[in-house]
């Protein structure tokens, strides 16, 4: 079992054959995550106490062996996301940013702490426009030193340990220092992203981690270290979040960043400056439940609280979840809250985003009353929630894939939901003292105006945060008790994917696995997506029939949550990824694993 001592049976585990490591056969289980995009049958995790549910089976046992130990939700959120940065570093880490919402069971309250990245000083609205003021190519964008943005995860982690944590900062970086610097195996989905970089390919340091002397991805399972971070994350446990935002570690990062062949534009002065936002969640009613997220710039909440509340006037409990009216109506629904996303969602603070008249009962009312039973919108139209002169130019990204999920509950019946990013696979791919950075500033516009010349709500300015459709949820029911905790990555689809799953749950009363594992889908204004199944070419031809434009394939998603069943939670992971969900079950864990994924 490669060195791995649970003390206890919370899934299943299997011991693999003695044959090289390259040759053992990838399964379903907790030792070996499925290949990424492939799906697999799960079952939902019980526990009486706690539950973790994340992304990778090392992170979440990270999450667990700190619950043991007698920590809070925020202790395990901090192990949970050291351990992903070092077995995930494609999807996130502290050369990312973060929207974390926690539950303070004891004071009956949910705060939102905003760790998104933030603009240089030095950003202009322009920056990324070439030649005769067209933006320039979105892929050079991406992989370039001005698609940096000021990570905030560390931050924002640091003010919600102050606040909630029961453990020492320091002993919540001791898993990933462990398997850092005595090894863990690379997982199929690690692998795969890895192997379609040329970039991770051709620099020496991350050659080093995920290729052969040849050239050639090593093979999925294949152990190996980052020494660099765990020197990264010793220092950060020794002296805090400020030996990453100021001294040594800033300062190779900004030279990395001016450094590049496209330079960008971050300064230590910008690493000192970060600030992380916290404030009270954004809150709207759902079938008598109080459902809670993140407020701008996560535009992810609002339309999520959107959907919601513009399906709530249909008796979705009665229609099949397979089934053509509950399709169209999830569909219609979307496309009409990602018109709204469209036109308003922008960082608060810079521009006139109209909240709580976007998720008001009045407003939603109005919005669902265009909902035909018989008939596809199209394409929707943006509402008017209240007087706003500003524009929105349409999503110019959708498919990015570098994000994670994950749903903690502890004992005190507090909770987590956390999700993070580096936006695109391994972000930037720009590599610093064993971690990837960022390339959040391409989810700003591009161009600061639209076609008609009017300014564009989430245009670039300095010191502003990018909009996000990350939407961690925290769900309490009619008598104010925490009911649910989820959220999900990949891009644009995190917000129906997430949607669908709440539905699941309350409306169809899944069990959390069986609501995940739902086909995803919906639209976001444009086609209407069917997630590619048995049921799929039937649905399409029946939604083409009343008008949608109709898209069949594959739709990854992210999601890691935790449902409140009698007795007890219920913990489920997403099939189509490879994390696991786990609790200590009342006893205690000795957690040394080099090498089990």
């Amino acid at each position: 079992m490669c060195g791995l001592n649970l003390g206890r049976s919370a899934g299943p585990i299997s011991a693999h054959p003695a044959q090289p490591i390259e040759q053992q056969p990838i399964a379903p289980t907790r030792d070996a995550p499925e290949p990424a995009g492939q799906s697999v049958e799960r079952k939902a995790s019980f526990s009486k106490r706690d539950m973790v549910a994340a992304a990778h089976p090392l992170a979440t046992e990270a999450g667990v062996e700190v619950l043991a130990k007698g920590g809070s939700a925020v202790d395990a959120a901090i192990a949970v996301q050291m351990v992903l940065n070092l077995v995930e570093p494609q999807s996130s880490g502290i050369g990312g940013g973060s929207f974390m919402l926690h539950y303070d069971a004891k004071r009956n309250a949910t705060v939102a702490y905003d760790g998104r990245e933030v603009a240089p000083q030095a950003a202009t609205p322009s920056m990324f426009l070439g030649e005769e003021g067209k933006p320039m190519r979105f892929a050079d964008a991406v992989r370039s030193g001005k698609s940096f943005g000021i990570p905030g995860t560390l931050r924002s982690l640091e003010a919600a340990h102050a606040a909630h944590g029961k453990l020492p900062w320091a002993a919540l970086f001791q898993p990933a220092i462990r398997l850092a610097e005595t090894g863990y195996a690379l997982s199929a989905r690690t692998v795969q992203q890895a192997g379609n970089s040329t970039i991770l390919r051709d620099t020496p340091q991350t050659r080093a981690i995920f290729f052969n002397a040849d050239g050639t991805p090593k093979a999925v399972g294949t152990v190996v270290k980052n020494p660099a971070l765990a020197a990264t994350m010793k220092r950060i446990a020794a002296d805090g979040a400020d030996a990453f935002y100021q001294g040594e570690i800033a300062r190779d990062i900004v030279a990395a960043v001016r450094g590049h062949t496209r330079p960008g534009i971050a300064t230590e002065a910008d690493f000192a400056a970060y600030r992380v936002r916290i404030s009270e969640a954004i809150c709207g009613g759902y079938r008598g439940n109080r459902v809670c997220s993140m407020p701008m710039p996560s535009s992810g909440g609002v339309a999520t609280l959107q959907i919601l509340g513009m399906l709530e006037r249909f008796d979705l409990a009665k229609m099949k979840p397979d089934s053509v009216e509950a399709a169209h109506l999830f569909a219609e629904a979307g496309r009409l809250a990602f018109a709204d996303r469209e036109k308003f969602a922008a960082d608060d603070r810079f521009a006139e985003v109209p909240v709580a008249a976007m998720i008001s009962s009045a407003y939603l009312h109005e919005r669902s009353a265009l909902i035909r039973t018989d008939r596809s919108l199209g394409r929707a139209s943006p509402g008017t929630p209240a007087l706003a002169k500003l524009s929105q130019a349409g999503d110019a990204m959708t498919s990015l894939t570098g994000t994670s999920h994950f749903s903690i509950v502890d004992a005190d019946g507090n909770a987590v939901s956390m999700t993070t990013s580096v936006d695109a696979s391994f972000g930037s791919q720009i590599f610093v003292r064993g971690f990837f950075l960022n390339n959040q500033m391409t989810d700003f516009s591009l161009t600061p105006v639209d076609a008609a010349g009017l300014p564009i709500a989430n245009a670039i300015a300095p010191g502003k945060r990018p909009r996000s459709t990350m939407a961690p949820v925290i769900v309490f029911d009619d008598k104010g008790k925490l009911k649910m905790v989820i959220g999900s990555a990949l891009g644009a689809t995190i917000v129906n994917s997430v949607t669908k799953t709440i539905i699941g749950a309350l409306d169809w009363q899944l069990d959390i696995q069986a609501a995940i594992s739902l086909p995803n889908g919906g639209s976001r204004n444009g086609p209407t997506d069917i997630e590619r199944g048995a049921n799929a070419e039937k649905l399409a031809a029946a939604l083409r029939a009343i008008g949608h434009e109709v898209r069949v394939g594959d739709i990854p998603s992210g999601l890691h949550g935790v449902l409140r069943v009698p007795g007890g939670w219920q913990g489920g992971v997403d099939p189509r990824r490879e994390g696991w969900p786990e609790a200590t079950n009342d006893k205690a864990i000795s957690f040394f694993a080099p090498c089990h994924i």
